[in-house]
């Protein structure tokens, strides 16, 4: 079988890792190709880390609003890599992708992880996204809460979703950067006395909440004198953060250090990790961090429950209430025992629910069930990319 991925991916961030974790896992019957629209050139990190992995990538050379030629560019793509079954990240991967699929006679399948809304002009394509996901043969959702706003502001039919839950790279965090802890350190002024750090991650955008550990920090910092946090990440909202910051005095200890590809190696070093979000699918970046073992402070929306067990395995508190933020946050700052018994208890339930394997299992039952066949290996030969998998 030949499955495709298209995406429009503009950095390599977690659904690109999302979608080569379960491209190792699936068995080697059923072989990967990775499609992204050109994004200005900015799909060229995911293209390449897909290469070096073993994977066939492929970079359109047209993208919206060049419609048709698009169109013609991505049929033509599926038809030389003799495409199966066609797996859509993103509103335009959904729209575009499903026409091509229906021009070949191949299923279309959505991934759905979530709607930001952070602009007007996102929303407007995420609005035409929702009305547009009950045309596709499956929806894939990566998490009960999304699942069940997909099938609530969507129309998509219960018997067309699937929850296959977003898999923590548990391997990523397996041997911890002896470095790690020092360079974390290193991000604030020597004579800050700092030696706590809490940690935060992701889009600089309203949806995330960010504004609300701003305000929760005043206190949170005065509380706890060596504890300082780090927020990474770029967006729109960096000028607004950091004028708020300098208002409440607190430039020196909370730091906008900016996007890090080596967040990977960072997180385990943190004291805790902090995801303040106003909505979510299911946050790659706890998932992440609970594999790492660092304990985990989360407001309970979309999937974010599915992940964080309250009291076990880090907290979860309301959106939008910094005081409570505050509470939980310091309340672990100021015990040492308690982060470690959370961090370890994060980590095994990573290992004993969000592994590749069983994502890659829901994965293939799923596809077995469109193509409605039993075994990958009898379908259509005459591919162009008929070498064996994760080889060039």
């Amino acid at each position: 079988m030949n499955l495709v991925h298209l995406t429009s991916s503009t950095f390599f961030g977690g659904p690109e890792r999302q979608m080569l974790g379960l491209a190792e896992f699936l068995p080697n019957s059923i072989r990967t190709t990775f499609v992204s629209f050109p994004e200005g050139g900015r799909c060229r990190p995911f293209m390449k880390q897909a290469r070096s992995q073993g994977f066939d990538a492929v970079a359109l050379t047209h993208d919206f609003p060049r419609l048709r030629r698009t169109l013609r560019e991505l049929a033509a793509v599926l038809r030389g890599s003799a495409c199966h079954l066609l797996l859509c990240h993103g509103y335009k991967a959904n729209i575009l992708g499903r026409t091509a699929a229906r021009r070949i006679g191949i299923p279309a399948v959505a991934v759905s992880r979530g709607w930001t809304g952070e602009n007007r002009k996102m929303r407007a394509y995420e609005w035409i996204d929702r009305r547009h996901l009950r045309f596709m043969d499956r929806v894939v959702s990566v998490s009960d809460g999304q699942a069940a706003k997909v099938r609530r502001w969507c129309g998509v039919r219960h018997d067309r979703i699937r929850v296959i839950r977003n898999s923590a790279r548990l391997d990523a965090f397996a041997a911890p950067d002896a470095t790690a802890r020092t360079r974390l350190l290193g991000f604030f002024p020597r004579d800050g006395h700092v030696s706590q750090v809490v940690l935060a991650a992701g889009r600089l955008s309203s949806e995330k909440g960010f504004g609300v550990l701003v305000e929760a920090a005043g206190a949170l910092l005065q509380d706890n004198p060596t504890a300082g946090i780090l927020l990474f990440g770029e967006g729109l909202l960096r000028e607004q953060l950091e004028k708020r910051i300098a208002e409440l005095g607190l430039s020196h200890r909370f730091l906008l250090p900016g996007f890090r590809s080596d967040l990977d190696s960072l997180i385990p070093a943190a004291d805790l990790f902090v995801l303040p979000s106003f909505t979510e699918g299911l946050p790659n970046v706890v998932l992440e961090a609970s594999a790492a073992g660092v304990p985990v402070v989360a407001t309970a929306v979309g999937g974010t429950p599915e992940i964080v067990v309250d009291g076990e395995t880090g907290f979860l508190v309301p959106a939008g209430e910094p005081d409570v933020l505050t509470e939980r946050i310091g309340r672990l700052l100021g015990d040492a025992g308690l982060r470690r018994r959370l961090g370890e208890a994060g980590r095994a339930r990573m290992q004993a629910m969000f592994t590749f394997q069983s994502q890659a299992e829901a994965y293939r039952e799923l596809f077995e069930e469109l193509l409605n066949f039993d075994e990958p290996a009898t379908l259509a030969a005459g591919s162009l990319l008929q070498q064996p998998q994760g080889t060039q």
